[in-house]
């Protein structure tokens, strides 16, 4: 099976280097690897410039626009193949990543998605997470489980995949591509669950397992959408993307019943009403004004989904989530 893969990078030279390695040791080579820098990144264009991909089918591509979905969106324009497989620059795939990633898609034709767990790693020792089975699935009012790095048990259906372990079937793709609707300079918080809800909108089931295997080496971001630590900026634009994939991914009754849980309760990132109230009294000063962020993201997801709809996306009946096999 010939699968691309597309790894966008920004600013992260050794570990570009690091994940272009391993994917030099796939056992399944890739067709392509399509690497996205930005045009201001003068250290990662050097690093390119001296690369030796070794046999590696590697092409660079460079976009002018900040944020990760432009990149992904140039990846997939020059994806050739079966399948598309998406890394981010601060991992490293395991030797038999996209051998596995093959298999679940030519075991089933109606697999769209498959993604897996990524080992997180900080100082090069593994971080010790409790095993976790329920794994890229949310409750019925919203409150999301991800885990997606300390999955285990059996491949199974889910309902999101994680950036920086995912790939996705050409055929179940076709026009659809990253929403350009999503807010944020860098990470644009939320860009694979949409993405992902897309294509489970077209009817196609999103794959998970535990053998799936990156390490991820989290760097921090050269931007304001840090993990685990939002400016007030970059959590309104978190809440709007998640808002937007809400209103637009799942049934009405379902949305409505998501955002009631967003605006009262929420989560400590982005409290609801009475979390703020309940961090505010054990002395979060911090608690309101995030409250503020997320009903103003709120607010503007709503608006942005009343004012524009996907080209790319055809108003269809939502898919229910399946039994996890």
């Amino acid at each position: 099976m010939d699968i691309t893969v597309i790894v966008p990078t920004y600013k992260r030279p050794d570990d570009l280097r690091q994940c272009l390695d391993a994917l030099k040791r796939q056992t399944l080579p890739a067709a392509r690897v399509n690497v996205v820098r930005r045009d201001s990144d003068s250290a990662t264009a050097a690093l390119l410039a001296g690369y030796d991909a070794g046999g590696l089918a590697m092409q660079v591509h460079v976009v002018d626009v900040p944020g990760v979905v432009a990149a992904l969106n140039i990846g997939l324009e020059h994806a050739v193949g079966e399948a598309v497989a998406m890394t981010d620059d601060d991992a490293a795939p395991h030797p038999d990543w996209l051998e596995r990633i093959a298999g679940h898609f030519q075991a089933d034709a109606r697999v769209g998605g498959v993604g897996g767990r990524d080992r997180i790693f900080q100082d090069n020792r593994k971080d010790d997470w409790p095993p976790r089975t329920r794994v890229g699935v949310s409750t019925w009012y919203g409150r999301v489980e991800g885990n997606h790095n300390c999955g285990v048990g059996p491949a199974r259906e889910v309902e999101a995949l994680k950036g920086v372990c995912m790939a996705f079937r050409r055929r179940a793709i076709g026009a659809l591509r990253f929403d350009r609707r999503l807010r944020g300079r860098g990470a644009q918080v939320a860009n694979e669950a949409l993405f992902g809800g897309a294509i489970r909108l077209a009817g196609w089931t999103l794959v998970y397992d535990p053998a799936v295997l990156v390490d991820h080496y989290p760097s921090v971001r050269p931007d304001s959408d840090q993990r685990n630590q939002l400016d007030q900026g970059a959590l309104r634009d978190l809440i709007h993307n998640a808002t937007l994939g809400h209103l637009e991914y799942w049934p009405a009754h379902r949305a409505a019943a998501i955002m009631l849980y967003q605006l009262l309760w929420g989560s400590r990132l982005s409290p609801g009403v009475a979390a703020a109230l309940v961090y505010t009294l054990r002395g979060d000063k911090l608690a309101l004004a995030a409250l503020r962020e997320v009903v103003m993201g709120t607010l503007a997801g709503i608006c942005t989904c009343w004012r524009t709809r996907r080209a790319d996306v055809a108003p269809r009946r939502a898919v229910p989530f399946g039994v996890q096999r």
